[in-house]
């Protein structure tokens, strides 16, 4: 197989993960799986929160397509693992780390994508409620600004 076409199907696969962590974050999180998700939107208590639940059944989708890609000799579904396991890597770093410093290290970046990503994030759990959140993205994010003036919209609005 070609490399090239390998590493396109890893990085379509990384970023399909975007657009299923927003479904899953939007209608599971803030729907059904709210039980689990609501400690996400209050302060921890501890190392571990009910939402990490979340990150163990996208561990186990990443465990599940490496194990059908040695079934089945696939390469292409290799690549598709690859792609949605550096997603998993990517959000524990980024989400768990520099959003939420539950890492040993402390950084806020002050400028940049790093930092509209942060802010998006906040902004989502400047409401503590099932049905109020918004920003539901992790890598692609609107613009903080527009976040802002959506919540300040909510709390005039009856």
């Amino acid at each position: 197989m070609h490399v090239l076409l390998w590493l396109l199907v890893a990085m379509l696969a990384f970023f399909a993960m975007e657009g299923l962590a927003w479904v899953a974050h939007r209608h599971v999180m803030h729907g059904w799986g709210w039980r689990w998700h609501r400690s996400h939107h209050e302060p921890r208590r501890g190392l571990l929160e009910a939402n990490d639940g979340f990150s163990v059944i996208g561990a186990m989708l990443a465990v599940g397509l490496f194990l059908a890609a040695g079934a089945l000799q696939s390469p292409l579904l290799q690549a598709a693992a690859v792609g949605v396991t550096a997603y998993g890597m990517a959000y524990w770093l980024v989400h768990d780390g520099l959003v939420h410093q539950r890492w040993p290290w402390r950084w806020s970046p002050r400028a940049g994508y790093l930092r509209r990503l942060v802010q998006a994030h906040r902004l989502h759990h400047a409401v503590r409620t099932r049905d109020g959140a918004l920003s539901f993205g992790f890598l692609i994010v609107a613009d903080p600004r527009l976040l802002v003036a959506r919540l300040r919209e909510r709390r005039r609005s009856p």
